[in-house]
């Protein structure tokens, strides 16, 4: 397709022209890996289709929602008939209770939940009911760890540990993030230090356990389970963030993986999002009743919210969970995703193209580096350039993967063996190249 006749590109242009780099979220912009962003119309199933009418496999699945594809036919039913009835109330509604019900017979860590809108919103309500709870201010988290764009979550690693993080956006004041700690994910001895440090102070450690945002780095058993050691000996609260990995990698969400090699393992406080909303604008924080009832109307923290517990976001994510609570789905979601890493990885071998991946569930993510990285330093020394080679040359292929290399990918229910054997055979010929 030559650029004269390739629709996405006015549709940019007009885009650039109205919204701050044409987009309403950066990593859509293609800034990292060049080009024109595709301009989506529709989806279905696995697939959707951009301005030009191209199919392409999807493994981004609106960035992690889509767990069930797009367009599921139970997901759609719900969702309609819930628009019927009404888009917004400002009231509550049984389906308010219903979703609370479902999400907390999955995750027995929490006993209470309180429904939101967006991952951000979660994450800085959970940090606020951490240091109300607790009394503290201080609090721990992990470089390259994503949380939302909260002013106090906006940082990065200080100088050293006795020192506190520095904000990494324009608009937040350094005195936002004084009480902001950094750590490397992974790094055990730097964690006790920090405790040993600071211990008394601080509210809580907020950590993705499986981390999304430097591609796809676990938390390794040892570090999860030191984290949970050192906030119980300082009384500082476990918040873990499961908006990427809640109900995605994993029906009990990634807190039940880790339970399996931590016996008793279990975090204060959980936030969720993307698969509970089914792809609407919902997310969730909770834990248990003694910390949960520190939010107003019951307790002195404030949290609220006009679309908090939205009837057709409710209806969304409700269908959503009932359909991935069914027999053999995440045994089936879980080999498909293992396929297409395993696909991958034979590949680049096969091309001598230094290559490690891994995957849990339904998410995945690779790197052009002969180890798989644990901490976002590492991550760092990934050869851009080819990846964007890579990335475009799936594009072409009618492959979209997420455009940075800072991103995890999302396989669906929907995705057939078909679909990663067409993957597989188009990243061989890009593979090639590099």
């Amino acid at each position: 397709m030559t650029p004269s006749t390739d629709l996405n590109i006015p549709l940019f242009e007009r885009a650039k022209a109205l919204i701050p780099g044409g987009v309403n979220s950066p990593v859509r912009a293609f800034k990292a890996v060049g080009g024109t962003p595709r301009f989506i119309q529709r989806a279905q199933g696995a697939y959707f289709w951009d301005a030009n009418d191209q199919r392409f496999i999807d493994y981004i699945g609106s960035w992690g929602p889509m767990i069930l594809g797009h367009g599921h036919p139970a997901v759609l039913d719900a969702v309609q008939k819930a628009a019927l009835d009404g888009f917004s109330f400002g009231a509550p509604t049984e389906r308010e209770v219903e979703l609370a019900e479902e999400i907390l017979g999955l995750v027995p860590s929490m006993e209470m939940i309180r429904l939101v809108s967006s991952g951000t919103e979660a994450g800085m309500s959970a940090i606020r009911l951490a240091r109300g709870a607790t009394g503290r201010s201080k609090f721990i988290k992990f470089e390259g760890c994503y949380h939302g764009h909260a002013d106090s979550l906006l940082v990065k690693a200080g100088s050293g540990l006795a020192t506190f993080g520095n904000a990494t956006s324009a608009g937040v004041p350094p005195e936002v993030v004084q009480h902001t700690i950094v750590l490397e994910y992974n790094n055990v001895a730097q964690l006790e230090e920090a405790f040993a440090l600071h211990g008394k102070e601080l509210a809580c450690v907020m950590i993705e356990p499986i981390a999304g945002n430097m591609n796809l780095v676990r938390a390794s058993v040892p570090f999860m389970k030191r984290c949970r050691e050192l906030c119980t000996e300082y009384g500082a609260l476990l918040v873990l963030d499961e908006v990427m990995t809640g109900f995605r990698v994993a029906l009990g969400s990634a807190q039940s993986v880790y339970a399996k090699s931590i016996p008793g393992f279990k975090p204060d406080i959980t936030v969720l999002g993307k698969v509970i909303g089914g792809g609407m604008p919902l997310a969730a924080f909770g834990g248990p009743r003694a910390i949960m009832e520190h939010l107003a109307p019951l307790g002195a923290v404030y949290q609220a919210g006009t679309l908090s517990g939205n009837p057709v976001a409710t209806a969304c994510g409700l269908a959503t969970l009932r359909e991935i609570k069914k027999p053999g789905f995440f045994d089936a979601l879980s080999a498909r995703t293992r396929s297409l890493v395993d696909g991958l990885s034979a590949a680049a071998a096969a091309e001598g193209v230094p290559f490690s991946a891994d995957c849990e569930g339904g998410m995945f993510g690779f790197f052009l580096l002969p180890e798989l990285p644990q901490n976002y330093a590492q991550v760092l020394k990934t050869d851009n350039a080819r990846f964007n080679t890579l990335f475009h040359g799936l594009l072409d292929r009618g492959v979209y993967i997420a455009p940075a290399l800072y991103e995890a990918g999302f396989v669906s229910s929907a995705h057939t063996a078909d679909d990663i054997d067409a993957t597989v055979s188009a990243a061989r010929e890009v593979l090639k190249t590099l």
